[in-house]
């Protein structure tokens, strides 16, 4: 069987991590969710790669410059009509598994991470913007992203929880959806189709610990041995105690009146799959992370390695005995998961957020370009 069919089997959906125009208009998209492909994300770092290096964008960017002098709009401009374009190819995938899948990403801007009004304000203004039912509306995980998590559900928008790194943050991104459905339970507002998805990052945890692991056993030459041998370990363990969580809460008291309600569980979205170890397997972060009621959001890379070499088994609740014990080595040498996964989330606040300036100066160069000319 092909591995993309057989991993639908077992329950896990492959969503694409990458849009861009020219792949819209070829028909290159179509053909990947004709294949399996059952959502596609977008984060700034995504646009900006797309619109810099894509020739697909300049008609529009020509218009464009005669219209607006501000980047910002512009950009949006050119990121909805690419979300619309993909949500309705998605739309098909969308009515045929009832809301479940199908869905397009678009983020709010991330230099609004730590501001909370200001992310419920912009995640309206996008949502109704593009005003398609199979939009999810990308907002952070921080401390100012929990409430407009739970607003913004209270209000009926689909949202996608990203840069989610430690189990603390990813329980309260729980309780923030839960709280929202109830809030929509207590004013008699439908919940079956409200969709949510907890984007919990992982790749980057290995590129982290891996490097403090690297210093340590440097410093500690006698217990290098112990010390590398959790190399490449960690990230995957994280993620699976993460699962282990999702299945407490949406199998407990809490959760059993809002889903005889009608109430979809809010997926955990596996995110940053890509191998940035070269010495690591190719999918070292999709088939260690095979489950029930998950989603693997995969670059184009990684989703050709995996329709080519894939061999899907259950494989998300295994081997948690090992994974415990690997925590507590990693405690035991010195390294805190919490110090990592904190620096983790203010490094991928960052990263988007300069990605997005890197894109706004970019079009704000063109612009003038096409002014002049």
């Amino acid at each position: 069987m092909d591995p993309i069919q057989s991993l639908h089997k077992l329950g896990q959906s492959i969503w694409l991590d990458y849009i861009e125009r020219g792949m819209l208009q070829s028909g290159e998209f179509k053909r990947l969710v004709d294949m399996g492909v059952r959502g596609v994300t977008s984060n700034p770092t995504i646009f900006q790669q797309a619109i810099t290096k894509s020739d697909a964008y300049h008609a529009d960017l020509q218009q464009l410059a005669k219209q607006s002098d501000s980047p910002k709009e512009i950009f949006e401009t050119l990121a909805i009509a690419d979300i619309k374009a993909a949500a309705d190819i998605l739309r098909l995938v969308y009515d045929a598994s009832n809301g479940h899948d199908g869905f397009a990403s678009l983020e709010v801007a991330p230099d609004l991470a730590h501001d909370t009004e200001a992310t419920i304000a912009e995640a309206r203004r996008l949502h109704k913007a593009v005003n398609r039912p199979n939009l999810m509306i990308k907002v952070p995980a921080t401390l100012a992203g929990i409430p407009a998590i739970r607003q913004l559900t209270a209000d009926g928008v689909n949202v996608n929880i990203t840069l989610i790194f430690s189990l603390e943050r990813y329980a309260m991104v729980m309780d923030a959806y839960l709280s929202g459905l109830e809030e929509r339970v207590a004013v008699g507002q439908p919940l079956d189709r409200i969709a949510s998805v907890a984007s919990f990052f992982v790749s980057r945890v290995d590129t982290n610990v891996d490097s403090r692991l690297e210093k340590l056993a440097k410093s500690y030459p006698d217990q290098a041995e112990g010390i590398l041998a959790l190399q490449g370990k960690i990230a995957v363990g994280n993620a699976k105690l993460a699962y282990r969580q999702f299945q407490q809460v949406f199998m407990g008291a809490r959760w059993e009146p809002l889903s005889a309600a009608g109430a979809q569980l809010q997926r955990p979205l596996w995110a940053s799959t890509s191998t940035k170890n070269p010495s690591y397997p190719a999918l070292l972060y999709v088939d260690n992370l095979i489950g029930p009621h998950t989603i693997n959001t995969m670059p184009p890379k990684t989703l050709q390695d995996f329709k080519e070499h894939g061999a899907p088994t259950l494989t998300v609740n295994q081997g948690l005995e090992a994974v415990e014990a690997d925590m507590v080595a990693l405690a035991k040498y010195g390294i805190s998961l919490t110090e990592v996964t904190d620096e983790l989330e203010q490094e991928g606040v960052q990263k988007f957020e300069d990605s997005y300036n890197e894109l706004l100066d970019a079009i704000a160069k063109r612009r003038a370009e096409l002014v002049a000319a």
